[in-house]
């Protein structure tokens, strides 16, 4: 367990962006009638947002942040971090977040920079946002988080491909001495690389030809190299034994709790893993949203798409204590306990 505080930062705003293209779950054709209607029981997931070729994770990004920074009446002078976390960066090089950097309409005395994670990467990146904008002493953040995971599944992987959504979001982060302290509980094991993982495309397996051909994994499952790949099994049960662990460490961190945080934005797994974590945590079900439903699987996007899908009225009502809590591809899980007060939440952008 790795844990750390930071002061005199608050979090503004969250906005979210997703593609209009939408796949259902009963059109599946990877999967019988029987077999959708169970998936989508199982997994809480009857539709998703897939990109259209030629769109990326940082387009969405890109929309969210201009729509809060609109929402919030920021001058973009003021804007001296940008943080992109995700993993379907637009080009190996240069880093995402200096292309956003330039697209968004900041100035080059803002600092960009990538951060390489996926299921857990709000999390991490909300630290790594927050305390950087705290030793800078002054002025405003954004912290851009998406993925185009619909673009690493095989489609004809029946495994993987109804799982997962695209989504951008932004968070917005001012530096602000009054702020209440922000408590995050960080952890990783890379013994479990394997569960998740895209084998060729990177500097240890480049593309060949061969990273293109599809094969029958299991049956009714195709699959290339270059595809993402997952465990399913160990993932749940990495996801059932942890994210309790990391929660509860979390809220014995945290001086004077009291009573339950007012919400529970937990990585949007599935909804039987979901559910049984918050059932383990004894976390009533009206304090835990989900987004599964209408958006899936949306990676390291999946915690600020639910706040800002499935809560944003009531963060934007007045003041709310949080956890927030990712999971999954690393392997890797954090947790975090923040307050709000009055939140900018802008309505869901469709792009």
């Amino acid at each position: 367990m790795a844990s750390a505080r930071v002061a005199s930062v608050a979090l503004r705003g969250v906005a979210a962006c997703v593609p209009r293209t939408v796949a259902r779950t009963a059109d599946y054709a990877g999967l019988s009638l029987d077999e959708r209607l169970k998936f989508a029981k199982t997994t809480g997931i009857e539709e998703r947002r897939c990109s259209l070729p030629g769109q990326c994770a940082s387009d969405y990004c890109e929309a969210a942040a201009k729509r809060l920074i609109a929402e919030l009446g920021w001058n973009k002078a003021d804007i001296r971090l940008l943080v992109c976390v995700t993993q379907s960066p637009d080009y190996p090089v240069p880093a995402t977040a200096v292309l956003l950097q330039q697209r968004i309409g900041l100035g080059t005395h803002c600092a960009a920079f990538d951060i390489g994670m996926g299921c857990s990467g709000y999390v991490y990146g909300l630290l790594v946002a927050s305390s950087l904008l705290g030793v800078m002493g002054g002025g405003k953040a954004l912290l851009v988080v998406g993925d185009t995971s619909t673009r690493s599944a095989n489609q004809r992987d029946r495994t993987t491909a109804p799982l997962f959504g695209d989504a951008g979001t932004a968070t917005a982060l001012e530096f602000n001495p009054s702020a209440p302290e922000m408590v995050f509980d960080l952890n990783s094991d890379g013994r479990g690389w394997e569960a998740i993982v895209m084998r060729h495309g990177g500097f240890r397996e480049p593309l060949t030809a061969d990273s293109l051909v599809d094969r029958e994994v299991a049956p009714g499952a195709w699959r290339a190299p270059r595809d993402l790949e997952l465990n399913g099994i160990e993932v749940f049960n990495f996801g059932l034994r942890e994210a309790p662990r990391t929660v509860e460490a979390l809220l014995t961190a945290v001086p004077g709790v009291g009573d339950l945080p007012d919400f529970f934005f937990f990585h949007q797994a599935n909804m039987l893993m979901n559910e049984m974590i918050r059932k383990k945590l004894k976390i009533p079900a009206e304090k835990c949203p989900y987004s599964l439903r209408s958006f899936g699987n949306t990676s390291c996007a999946s915690i600020p798409m639910t706040m800002v899908t499935a809560s944003a009225e009531a963060l934007r009502a007045g003041p709310r204590s949080l956890v927030l809590c990712g999971f999954g591809v690393g392997l890797s899980w954090a947790s975090s306990y923040v307050r709000t007060e009055g939140l900018v939440c802008p309505e869901l952008v469709e792009l």
